[in-house]
């Protein structure tokens, strides 16, 4: 797939680039880490620039900051905080830091905002009778609308699970994809899924990725198309639902839905994760993972924070007490009105 030869080009990209970066010219003590850490920081991640404009990130303001917080008796506990600490700067949840003891993360993307889920509800809504196509679950509700829910783009979904499940669900007035709480996984699974909502290829972003050291060195923006499946299309309304969980190849996922047609986006924000990610390691064994080649909607617009639906729907607490749910309930309206 086209996609996939981009990943695997800007991937290759940036390791003959990570070439001219010796870790080993540091050493393995708290501040020879430290600064390896910093200057993978510095020459490889993809969104110093853009997050100094949108939340004032001083990444050379950082380095100080937490050498500061250094000593030579320190423990690797401390040491890995201090680390940890240093890279939730950049509030981004695609960077991670992994020991043999831990795994340093930002959550706050996600943990900051309300969930917008009650599982026991979308379940009572899935009923005991649905249909399991490798990773998507789906049925016909009592309104012949058609609920489709894909918990995470790591479950593996072919072409053929995906033709069955919509020509079985052909004769329903429309269909409500619920993608809330999945989290990412493949793009391939994120584009093989919205390929059969279009019946024309179209563009639906640009990537980029690092060429150079500095923190504005970047290729030419390409352009990235979803391209119609061969199997079934769905012809009517569509619902996509979103939450703040909706993050890396969701947040691709829905980018890509909106430029397709009769779909409409409701629930939160999406959570974002635009950065495609990258691995290095430190003089202690350390690695990290980073953003690495950024992402762009189809108006070249950034979505590392994610991406606004088109219309705002929260779970409100008078629907769960009554066994409701508040978005689904408003993608049934939508669908009925189209």
């Amino acid at each position: 797939m086209r996609r996939i030869e981009l990943v695997i080009f800007s991937l290759l990209s940036i390791i003959l680039f990570s070439s001219c970066i010796r870790e080993e010219e540091f050493d393995d003590t708290p501040e020879g880490n430290l600064e390896a850490l910093w200057q993978i920081i510095d020459q490889r991640y993809c969104f110093l620039d853009y997050k100094a404009e949108t939340i004032g990130l001083d990444w050379n303001a950082a380095l100080v900051k937490y050498r500061q917080r250094l000593n030579p008796k320190m423990t690797r506990l401390q040491l890995f905080q201090v680390l940890c600490d240093m890279l939730a700067e950049l509030q981004d949840g695609h960077v991670n830091l992994f020991s043999s003891a831990d795994m340093g993360r930002f959550w706050n993307w996600k943990e900051s905002y309300p969930l917008n889920l009650n599982d026991m509800i979308r379940d009572a809504y899935l009923g005991r009778d649905y249909k399991i196509g490798a990773g998507v679950k789906y049925r016909i509700l009592e309104d012949n609308i058609g609920y489709v829910v894909y918990e995470s783009f790591t479950n593996a979904t072919g072409e053929g699970n995906l033709s069955d499940m919509l020509y079985y669900l052909r004769l329903c007035d429309g269909l409500i994809l619920d993608v809330r709480g999945n989290s990412g996984g493949a793009l391939t699974y994120s584009s093989r899924l919205a390929s059969h909502f279009t019946n024309e290829r179209i563009l639906v972003g640009y990537t980029c990725h690092k060429t150079g050291p500095g923190h504005n060195d970047f290729s030419t923006p390409e352009a990235e198309y979803l391209e119609p499946s061969n199997g079934v299309r769905w012809q009517k309304p569509v619902v996509v639902l979103t939450n703040r969980e909706c993050f890396s190849a969701t947040n691709t996922f829905v980018r890509d839905m909106r430029q397709c047609p009769q779909v409409t986006v409701i629930g939160d924000r999406t959570g974002g994760g635009s950065g495609l990610p990258f691995s290095s390691e430190l003089p202690c064994g350390w690695s990290v993972r980073f953003s690495a080649c950024p992402m762009f909607d189809a108006q070249m617009n950034q979505i590392e924070f994610g991406i606004s639906p088109d219309l705002y729907c929260p779970l409100t607490e008078y629907d769960v007490q009554r066994g409701n749910d508040t978005l689904i309930e408003t993608a049934r309206k939508i669908i009925k009105q189209q």
